[in-house]
């Protein structure tokens, strides 16, 4: 425990000279950390570091995909954990409580490692196992998610939790912080709309991009407060993955009335919210993500079982068979769709 201790305190202390330097402007932002091979310990049941980079050459398809989804999973978390250190070194604090950063951050780690858990508990306890992490990884999300809607009037849900940090926009955002004072960055015609950036804060020539300036949302922007039509529309939104789980223990999984089910919630959630004038950008975002995110009914069971699997799979072997360069895609995506189209979190998290 020790020894872990002093390792998680010395990548802190990397990471805070990465975000000094970025500061200072001798790195870009985006540069990554490189990190000596002899400081990363290996597993003593097999050599992770090279069986990182062999996803693909050995190996039955879920093993590969067990691979793919640790390294999935442990990058997450460090994107997480690395975005929290480079925020407090940039003095960029979440507009929120200490609370509520924490059931946000709790509730962050959860969507990065519910696919792994899922994984784990049906290696080690089999299907019961896995059906019980699935409900209580479940159960614990739409608790944290109903407590920040109701408690803390975090307004609509979205996807990551956190957001991440544009490391970017944070390096350029550097040269216009100390010259710009509280002046404007961009100016908008009033019959055009036009954005055009004003020659006050026209950034250095080596961060410039020669564009058009893009008007950003900052973090502090607060939420849109939710009347009760819309709290409602996101409370159906939040449990739906316990009805769908609750109609699935009713009916089973080959039954058409948890599909239903779900459907209508999902619609009925986003027709309550389509009206609602006078949302944040990364609000109407989110709320275009989860229209897109209908089109996955297409892959979930029963429909994905009797109607979708055969048009896809022959789609792709079609175009694997006839368009040159196309099967290097599609033959992998035929192995892995199948894997893919098992696991919960992926087809109904």
């Amino acid at each position: 425990m020790e020894k872990l201790r002093l390792l998680g305190l010395r990548y802190q202390e990397s990471f805070r000279r990465f975000a000094r330097a970025v500061r200072a402007g001798q790195v870009k932002a985006s540069t990554r950390i490189q990190i000596p091979i002899s400081q990363i310990p290996e597993c003593p049941d097999c050599n992770c570091l090279s069986g990182v980079y062999l996803v693909s050459t050995g190996g039955t398809g879920p093993e590969r995909m067990s691979w793919v989804l640790k390294v999935y999973s442990a990058s997450n978390l460090l994107v997480l954990l690395n975005d929290g250190i480079l925020r407090k070194e940039l003095r960029k604090k979440l507009p929120m409580s200490l609370s509520q950063q924490r059931l946000l951050t709790w509730l962050s780690v959860l969507e990065c490692v519910e696919v792994f858990m899922e994984m784990g508990a049906t290696k080690v306890w089999g299907e019961v196992g896995r059906w019980l992490v699935i409900a209580l990884i479940q159960l614990a999300k739409a608790v944290l998610r109903m407590f920040l809607l109701i408690w803390f009037k975090a307004g609509l849900q979205t996807s990551p939790p956190i957001v991440p940090l544009d490391r970017e926009t944070q390096a350029q955002s550097r040269d216009g912080d100390h010259s710009s004072g509280s002046q404007e960055q961009s100016y908008v015609g009033k019959r055009s709309n036009r954005v055009v950036r004003t020659l006050q804060n026209t950034p250095s020539l080596h961060s410039r991009h020669w564009g058009a300036p893009q008007q950003r949302e900052e973090l502090g922007v607060a939420p849109t407060p939710l009347g009760l039509q819309e709290t409602i529309a996101e409370s159906l939104h939040i449990a739906r993955p316990l009805l769908h789980l609750l109609s699935l223990g009713l009916w089973g999984q080959r039954s058409w009335t948890p599909w239903l089910l779900s459907g209508v919630v999902d619609v009925t959630s986003l027709s309550l919210l389509s009206d609602r004038k006078g949302l944040t950008r990364r609000e109407r975002l989110e709320l275009r993500r989860r229209t897109i995110l209908l089109l996955y009914y297409l892959l979930r069971s029963p429909f994905y079982d009797r109607f979708s699997e055969a048009k896809i799979l022959f789609l792709l072997q079609l175009l694997a068979d006839h368009v040159p360069g196309i099967g290097l895609v599609t033959r992998p995506l035929m192995d892995y769709l199948p894997n893919w189209q098992k696991i919960y979190f992926y087809s109904w998290g």
